[in-house]
């Protein structure tokens, strides 16, 4: 829950209440990113939240109840970008084969969830062990991804592309295969290419997909 001690609405060096708060919400999730992203969740303090945001405490819970609802928001967001650019890059590669659609929706992950590894922490490491809570919104997500990607094995089977059988399990491996590589080559300072990554990436996945049941 947010918002519980509303700001008044008066106008301020010529910005309404309203364009001041979203301005200090910007500020905190700024700060979240990076504190977050950089020392850590467990390491971080609201009281050291609201320093680096320059915004009081008053302020800081006008927006989020806590720090485990700035972190959940950060988490929503890397989502909600990586999901929207998967699904843009694949739908674009709609006409080529199944090789260009899964480098091509790869790269567009990778690239969102990873150029940054402030948010390569958040997406794949800090979100982890919070509370059961936060456990919970992680998971949805998780299931989002698995229908995502079942989805698009189910058109690839139709198109004769892939072996038709059961891939529910499959993906479940597939997405923890691709979290663990792209965070550990965001946390090495991404010293391996773009394009390896990506590659190899690829080729897991197209070889789940098309190997014999």
């Amino acid at each position: 829950m947010s918002g519980r001690n509303p700001a008044p609405r008066r106008s301020y060096g010529g910005r309404s209440a309203e364009e001041r708060r979203a301005e200090r919400r910007g500020r905190l999730l700024a700060a979240g990113l990076e504190l977050f992203g950089t020392r850590g969740y467990a390491a971080t303090s609201i009281e050291r939240l609201c320093a680096t945001a320059s915004v009081s405490t008053r302020n800081f819970y006008e927006e989020f109840s806590g720090r485990e609802e700035l972190l959940t928001a950060l988490h929503r967001d890397i989502n909600e970008r990586a999901a929207e650019a998967l699904s843009g890059a694949y739908a674009e590669a709609a006409d080529a084969g199944l090789a260009a659609r899964v480098e091509r929706a790869v790269r567009a992950f990778i690239t969102v969830t990873a150029s940054d590894p402030r948010w390569a922490r958040i997406a794949f490491v800090e979100v982890i062990g919070v509370s059961a809570g936060l456990e919970r919104h992680r998971l949805t997500w998780r299931g989002r991804w698995e229908d995502t990607l079942l989805a698009m094995t189910r058109e690839a089977v139709d198109r004769g592309e892939a072996v038709d059988r059961d891939y529910r399990l499959t993906m479940i491996a597939v997405i923890g295969a691709v979290n663990s590589l792209v965070h550990h080559w965001s946390a090495r300072g991404q010293d391996i290419p773009l394009d390896d990554v990506t590659a190899e990436l690829t080729r897991l996945i197209l070889a789940v997909l098309t190997q014999p049941d």
